[in-house]
This record gives C-alpha cells, sequence and structure tokens, in this order.
C-alpha cells in the first residue's frame, strides 16, 4: 500500500464540502498515488478511529451534493465530552494519526478548525488546513467556499420577500447569518435591493434606520426591507458589550471572571432575540407592519453553487500537492485568482471583518442605502 493521507470536515456544514473531498481524493489517487482515510464527524472521528476509504465509488457523484459525506461536530481536540467529563484526547488522536501512518492529516473547516488544527500541528501532526465557512471570515484568504452558495440563498430570498413586502405595505426584517462578521448580510442586502443593511461592523440606531423607513414612505414607498445580519448591535449594546469585555480583561480574581462569564452570557442570550425587538420597535416608531423572516440553517443547505465547486476543487486539489511537497502547518488560502500557502500562527486568533473602506459599503451608501449610522 502507497502512502496515506487523512481528511476529517469540522464546525458547521457549508455547501461545496464534498466538492473539496472529491478533488482531494481524486488528486491523490490520479495525480500523487497517495491513498486516502476520511475520518467520520469531524475531531470525534480522529478520536475514535471511525474511518472510511475515500475511493471509486464513494467519491462518485459527491460533487453536486450538499453537507458532507463524513459527517461533522464542533468537537475540539483538546475539551472533547468523554462521558460524563470533558478532557482532552490530543494524545488520542495523536496514537490514531501514527496507526494508519498519515503523512499528513486535511482539516476543512472554519476558523475554530483552523485553530484546531494548530494544536494537532503543535502537537506532532503534519497538518493542512482548507478554509470553509458561510460567513467568510477566516483570515487570511481571500474568500472561503459555502460563501457564495449561502450568499446567493439569502439573495435569492430577499428577491422573494420584495413581493409580499410591496403587496402588504410592510417592513420585513430578514435575517441573515454570518455569525460576528457582516460579508453575508451586506452581500445578500446589495444584491436584493435592501433598503436598510445592518452588520455588526457598523452599531445602528435605531431611530435613523427608521427615520430612513419614513423617509421612504413619504416619496411613495409604502415598504422597506431591512436585512440584519445576525450578530449586528444597536449603539447602546455594542457599547455594553464593550464595556463587559473590557472588565473581562481587567478581572484578576476567579468570583469577578465568573460575575463577568455570567453577565456575557447573559447578554448573548438577550441578543437571541434582538431580530424580533427590531422588528417591534420598528413598527412602533413608523407606524408601518413589520414582520421577521429568519432564514437561518437555510443559508447553509442545498446544492453548491457553480462558483463553491470550482473553488473548492482548486483548493482541495492544491492541498493534496503541497502534502506531496512536504508543506505543512499551513492553510491553503485564496489570492486572487491562485492559491498560496499561509501559515497556520497567522490564520489563528483572527476573524475578517467588514472594513469600514470596502467597495461594497461605498456602493451601498451611494445607492441610498440605510446603515443604520450615518457617521459611516
Amino acid at each position: 500500500m502507497g502512502k496515506c493521507i487523512g481528511v476529517l470536515t469540522a464546525g458547521g456544514d457549508s455547501p461545496g464540502l464534498n466538492a473539496a473531498i472529491r478533488a482531494i481524493g481524486k488528486s491523490a489517487l490520479t495525480a500523487f498515488d497517495l491513498q486516502v482515510i476520511g475520518f467520520r464527524d469531524g475531531f470525534r472521528g480522529l478520536m475514535e478511529n471511525r474511518t472510511v476509504h475515500l475511493e471509486g465509488e464513494i467519491l462518485s457523484g459527491i460533487l453536486t451534493l450538499g453537507g458532507t459525506i463524513l459527517g461533522t461536530s464542533r468537537d475540539k481536540p483538546h475539551k472533547m465530552p468523554v462521558g460524563s467529563k470533558v478532557q482532552d484526547m490530543t494524545e488520542v488522536m495523536l496514537d490514531n494519526y501514527h496507526r494508519h501512518n498519515l503523512e499528513a492529516l486535511i482539516c476543512i473547516g472554519g476558523g475554530g478548525t483552523q485553530k484546531n488544527a494548530h494544536r494537532l500541528a503543535q502537537a506532532g501532526m503534519n497538518v493542512v488546513t482548507l478554509p470553509k465557512t458561510i460567513d467568510n471570515d477566516v483570515a487570511m484568504t481571500d474568500i472561503t467556499f459555502g460563501f457564495d452558495t449561502a450568499l446567493s440563498i439569502a439573495t435569492d430570498a430577499i428577491d422573494r420577500l420584495h413581493s409580499t413586502a410591496h403587496s402588504h405595505h410592510r417592513i420585513i426584517v430578514v435575517e441573515i447569518m454570518g455569525h460576528n462578521t457582516g460579508w453575508l448580510g451586506l452581500g445578500a442586502g446589495l444584491a436584493g435591493g435592501a433598503d436598510v443593511i445592518l452588520i455588526p461592523e457598523i452599531a445602528y440606531d435605531v431611530h435613523q434606520v427608521a427615520e430612513a423607513i419614513r423617509r421612504r414612505r413619504h416619496r411613495g414607498k409604502n415598504f422597506s426591507i431591512v436585512a440584519v445580519s445576525e450578530g449586528a448591535l444597536a449603539q447602546e449594546d455594542a457599547k455594553e458589550l464593550a464595556e463587559l469585555k473590557e472588565k473581562k480583561l481587567e478581572a484578576k480574581d476567579e468570583k469577578k471572571q465568573k460575575k463577568i462569564a455570567a453577565a456575557l452570557e447573559a447578554f448573548q442570550a438577550k441578543h437571541a432575540s434582538n431580530t424580533l425587538r427590531l422588528s417591534a420597535q420598528l413598527e412602533l416608531l413608523t407606524g408601518l407592519e413589520s414582520r421577521v423572516t429568519i432564514l437561518g440553517h437555510l443559508q447553509r443547505g442545498g446544492t453548491p453553487t457553480a462558483a463553491d465547486r470550482i473553488l473548492a476543487t482548486r483548493l482541495g486539489s492544491a492541498c493534496v500537492a503541497a502534502i506531496d511537497a512536504g508543506q505543512y502547518g499551513c492553510m491553503v488560502a485564496v489570492k486572487g485568482e491562485s492559491t498560496e500557502l499561509v501559515d497556520l500562527a497567522q490564520v489563528v486568533g483572527k476573524r475578517k471583518v467588514v472594513p469600514l473602506d470596502h467597495p461594497w459599503i461605498k456602493a451601498a451608501l451611494e445607492t441610498g442605502t440605510c446603515l443604520g449610522n450615518q457617521a459611516v
């Protein structure tokens, strides 16, 4: 048997994962004479040694499938629930890595996966990663696969909501995923012609949003579409969160740290209903009926777009080429039309947010879109 590499998918699922798995398997077998083992359900599968050989029929017909044939989980190597305890299972994973005589392990995922893969690299594994997430927030890469499909789904949803908003003279508030970055909300809002776009990078004033909607009404537009990222914050909430984070940094003793942690947890629980609260505020301030649509996991599902299939295929094949060249401890990043290897140490602990001078923000402002803060 020839040399062997492993692959796993971790974190949230996203379109294009199967395209990447297929590219890794086919490139390894065809161009580099490498065998490929898939570990099921992310890092948990690596710990439990649950594997599948990726070849032949298993790789056939998966290019267009959403999700991941390997399954995924959010389990972390150093904090994994095992029975009634949470344990560091890194050594067990390292043993399984060596048991299969792997040349390298490919970890496909978002920011959390990059961080966990880096830990395994520090433990002694040869690791290469691929950037995937619908949020598009992985540092050091132009784009992540999964983003284009989610953007298309969210845009289509906004397109469909225009007709009902217009017919009933309503405000439709559409909550779009993206965690704590606004790429998905901003992109879908622009592409779908949303009248208001609220993203985490720009704290909003609900009165400015209401005023923008009232101005539309005075111009004869009796409906508005508000695209709001799930992580968007009102100015007062952004101030509260910043203060809590500052207190957490300043807290020295364990009692204070637990108190601040509890306060942060309560804040996040309250923020979970932010879109519903925003809708009620806008209805009160404008006199227009307001309805909420939360797209949720709909944005992660279904057939990946052609762009995501191509991107995942490019990254998958480039990843195998890097392993064949003996280049480890890196992420295969997208740079323009090319790929480059970035040291994982430069990726972990960072998040790619929307810069305030980004062309998408400039285009939104110049076309009269309200971003919730006139100071932008």
